[in-house]
């Protein structure tokens, strides 16, 4: 259903959350709620506060994207424990980076959730019951503490339970709110009732299809709005029966979301693939949540106790050979299986006049309906990717035979430039959406890593393309992105810019890319959005008024932005070291290493690495979120998370077992002394060797939160005290030449994955080392027995930060490790001109062991501390600024 938004719900946490028309359904924990789960309600009553955090941290491992947290109980002080638990959820930045849900019936522990709470919060809820005057009240409030809110389907009459009544409530509500209260009308939610079904009553029939459909009149007519509601409860009348219940929440949000719901409480454990449920089942469960048949309910009631507590059973089905050409073809591409498609292409061309008809024909077709699952989010970014290699196999096959008839040609829709910008080596990004493009028929043109801007402009200029687009990892890579656009620009350049990759946002392509190029500039942020807005911006009928539409939106986020920013307070550089981290050196626990010096780290296996393997960050990399297991059981991506997670296993054992890739590593453990407040001074028998600039914190904070510097965890030579740091480079060698292997063979995935693994073996290969350096070779942590999860949540002693990290964002000290440790020479790993590290599976940074070192996040920094920083640095202040330009405060 195409809804009308001209404005977007805007909600944070530490991270922003945006509610527009690519959004997908945003889902709400409900495990924080001590109304919805006695275990929770057990640990407030209990004050075991830190074992209830742990449950908001596995909601929002799970998926969440909200957390509701609810305190209301009669045997505990509701206000005094929203306050407590929102306070301490503020120190947890894994749990608080998502917006928090207040929820709560008494208006008092609502406002002292709004005085405490951090980002931009929703409250849950308000609503007519009570008349106008309050309504009006409680809105006013929750306006002025900048919230969203939700509002119930209830008034002085009592709740909704119709569809007339629920459409009149809401259009009622949102009046109210947005002419009389002046409410933004992007802030509003509706809960419009959700009431179990087949129940047995005749009223409570159509208690499904009256939601849905008042769901879409409000998103149809009421500008701008959301709509939510708890799904659980449409389920109540088959407690016990998880199987229906499962089949019933998902066809019911299947027609709520299609209908405009975005988001609700879910309980992801209680889910069924929609289009896993067994057709039987399905065909009673939709008659019931649809109304669709009279004896409805007494047919699911009877259907149910065939399935009570079983599963279907999944088998090897090769019945889909048995259907037509077209078919069998359309089947091999959705599923990735690439057994028959030779035998099947070569029937279709034996069928067809002229071989590029089966490109053009059969395998669109089939590709056509691959895009389509994609974007209704029935496929999932590595099943894509497995299309794509059939896709392959089968032009490759059908090419010799194109090739004898030269007058055919396939022609593409468009020809899309992709490159990594100069001095970067990261392309995992870049890899999947071309693979991705390339399966709506777009031609790629590849250009690479670390591509300079001329080749850019030339390939596109000779090539002609339609398009291009960059990505970058790191920081230095945003200024070659601006750097191109005015090249481009100077260049009367017509063609759309797209900008992707891990440092890349759509303030940095706002503020910085689109003020350079006149023609389209558009930050892409995942691979599932790029056929879209290269589809729209390719659109001869459309594409103006698209690229209109984009400057519009870039110059209202830009101006909002910069605004943003002068709201903020800086302090002086001398002001924030006043306010420093302090340690008492007196009694602070100084460790000398058992091992000084460089050393470099010989004949490690693989093998060694695979327990220190975190694997969440592998599924986001192929746009699968959750945490690693439960993602492997999850109801939306579960089946193709195992999927993944076996074909890894697979590569890492022929990996392993021939060799493929191998690990490289040095570090040093030295002598060290803060100096000039902000500087290191790491030392060899007493001689200074090498000197680690650090950059401190100026963000004005309360009174007692101090402004942390890197060397405020390393004693200050006028201590008289000796302390210790370290530095480190992890790598692995030869994944470029395996994923290269693959490409040979037209076999993108592969070669992804083994980027992806290569990735997590490097970072693996760094917890493994940093275990080693506490353990054994410092030693200050020689008895410590954590297990891998507590290694990923970093529950030791001591710190790696790395240069280009929020601690230390200058990749210029990566140069004093590269000569403190002679990393080039020693173990091969090389620096680009924009310090990026290759191989491209490397990690280096930093060892502080002090056990009240921490990361931290720089922040801005004012003019003041970049010029003492350059003069400190011995380099011109022009350098600095380029390479820590995302951290300069204009203010």
């Amino acid at each position: 259903m195409k809804i009308k938004q001209t404005k977007y719900m805007k909600l944070s946490g530490l991270e922003p959350l945006v509610l527009n028309e690519n959004s997908n359904f945003i889902n709400v924990g409900e495990r924080t709620n001590v109304a919805g789960s006695r275990k929770f309600l057990r640990l407030i009553k209990e004050e075991k506060f830190d074992e209830a955090l742990d449950i908001a941290r596995h909601q929002v491992d799970g998926g969440a994207q909200i957390i509701d947290i609810n305190m209301d109980d009669g045997l505990i002080d509701g206000k005094e424990a929203m306050v407590r638990f929102l306070n301490l959820i503020a120190a947890e930045p894994d749990i608080c980076r998502v917006p928090i849900m207040i929820d709560s019936s008494k208006w008092e522990i609502i406002e002292a959730g709004l005085q405490v709470v951090q980002g931009k919060c929703v409250v849950n809820s308000i609503s007519l019951k009570e008349g106008e005057e309050k309504f009006i009240w409680e809105a006013t409030q929750i306006k002025r503490y900048g919230a969203a809110v939700i509002v119930m389907a209830f008034d002085e009459v009592g709740q909704a339970d119709n569809y007339e009544r629920r459409i009149e409530i809401a259009k009622r509500s949102y009046d109210v709110l947005v002419n009389k209260v002046g409410f933004p009308s992007e802030d509003i939610i509706f809960d419009l009732n959700i009431f179990p079904v087949a129940t047995g009553m005749e009223e409570h029939r159509r208690n499904a299809i009256d939601f849905i459909e008042a769901t879409r009149w409000v998103r149809q007519n009421l500008e701008n709005v959301s709509v939510s509601g708890g799904v659980s409860n449409v389920s109540f009348s088959f407690r016990g029966n998880d199987t229906v219940r499962e089949a019933m929440h998902s066809v019911f949000l299947y027609h709520a979301i299609q209908n405009g719901m975005n988001m609700g409480i879910v309980n992801p454990a209680m889910l069924e693939v929609y289009d896993d449920i067994p057709k039987d089942l399905l065909e009673h469960v939709e008659d019931v949540i649809l109304d669709r048949r009279d004896d409805a309910t007494e047919r699911l009631l009877e259907f149910a106790e065939t399935v009570k507590g079983t599963k279907a059973e999944k088998t090897v089905d090769l019945t889909w050979r048995e259907g037509s050409i077209q078919d069998r073809i359309t089947h091999a591409l959705v599923k990735g299986i690439d057994a028959f498609i030779i035998e099947d292409v070569e029937q279709a061309r034996q069928e067809a006049s002229k071989p590029i008809e089966v490109i053009e024909g059969h395998l669109m077709i089939g590709m056509n309906v691959v895009g389509d699952l994609f974007g209704a989010g029935k496929m999932f970014l590595p099943q894509v990717v497995k299309s794509a290699r059939v896709m392959k196999k089968a032009v490759a096959y059908l090419n010799p035979f194109i090739e004898a008839e030269k007058s055919d040609k396939s022609e593409p829709v468009g020809k899309i430039l992709m490159a990594t910008v100069k001095g970067d080596v990261h392309d995992i990004g870049k890899n999947i959406v071309s693979v991705v493009l390339a399966c709506n028929n777009y031609e790629i043109v590849d250009l690479g890593v670390m591509v300079p801007p001329e080749k850019i402009i030339e390939t596109a200029i000779s090539e002609g393309v339609d398009a291009i687009g960059l990505s970058g990892l790191i920081t230095p890579s945003l200024d070659e992105m601006v750097y191109l656009a005015k090249e481009m620009q100077n260049k009367n350049f017509e063609v759309p810019l797209l900008i992707g990759g891990a440092t890349t946002s759509k303030a940095h392509t706002a503020v910085k890319i689109d003020t350079q190029y006149e023609n389209a500039v558009v930050h892409v942020n995942d691979a599932s959005r790029a056929v879209t807005v290269v589809g729209d911006l390719l659109n001869k009928k459309t594409s103006n008024e698209y690229v209109a539409k984009l400057k519009r939106d870039y110059e209202e986020f830009r101006t909002k932005f910069l605004k943003r920013g002068k709201e903020k307070s800086y302090i002086s550089i001398k002001e924030a070291r006043s306010k420093k981290f302090k340690i008492d050196w007196d009694i602070s626990e100084i460790v000398k290493p058992k091992e000084m010096g460089v050393q470099i780290l010989k004949q490690l296996s693989l093998k060694d690495l695979l327990p220190f393997i975190d694997w969440s960050p592998f599924f986001r990399s192929w746009d699968l979120h959750g945490k690693y297991p439960d993602i492997l059981k999850d109801e939306v991506v579960g089946e193709q998370a195992s999927q993944l997670y076996e074909d890894a296993q697979e590569m890492i054992r022929q990996i392993v077992a021939k060799q493929l890739l191998k690990p490289k590593a040095i570090f040093g453990l030295f002598e060290a002394n803060t100096i000039n407040e902000d500087d290191i001074s790491v030392k060899k028998k007493g001689e200074e060797i090498a000197v680690f600039r650090t950059l401190r914190q100026q963000l004005k904070k309360r009174e007692g939160v101090p402004n942390h510097a890197l060397a405020d965890f390393v004693a200050p030579e006028s201590t008289g005290k000796t302390d210790y740091v370290g530095a480190f480079c992890v790598a692995i060698f030869g994944a470029q030449e395996l994923a290269d292997s693959y490409k040979a063979k037209d076999d993108d995935y592969s070669a992804i994955m083994a980027q992806a693994i290569a990735d997590r073996f490097a970072e693996a290969f760094a917890e493994y080392l940093h275990k080693q350096i506490r353990t054994k070779h410092w030693g200050y942590a020689s008895d410590e027995d954590l297990s891998n999860d507590e290694l990923i949540k970093e529950s030791y002693k001591g710190i790696r930060p790395a240069p280009g990290y929020p601690a230390c964002p200058d990749h210029l000290e990566k140069e004093t490790i590269w000569k403190l440790l002679e990393v080039e020479k020693l173990i091969g790993v090389t620096l680009t001109e924009s310090l990026a590290m290759w191989p491209a599976a490397a990690v280096s940074g930093y060892y502080f062991g002090n056990k009240e070192a921490k990361y931290f996040g720089l922040g801005k920094i004012t003019d003041d501390q970049l010029t003492d920083y350059a003069k400190r640095k011995g380099i011109d202040i022009e350098k600095a600024r380029k390479w820590l330009h995302p951290n300069i405060s204009p203010y």
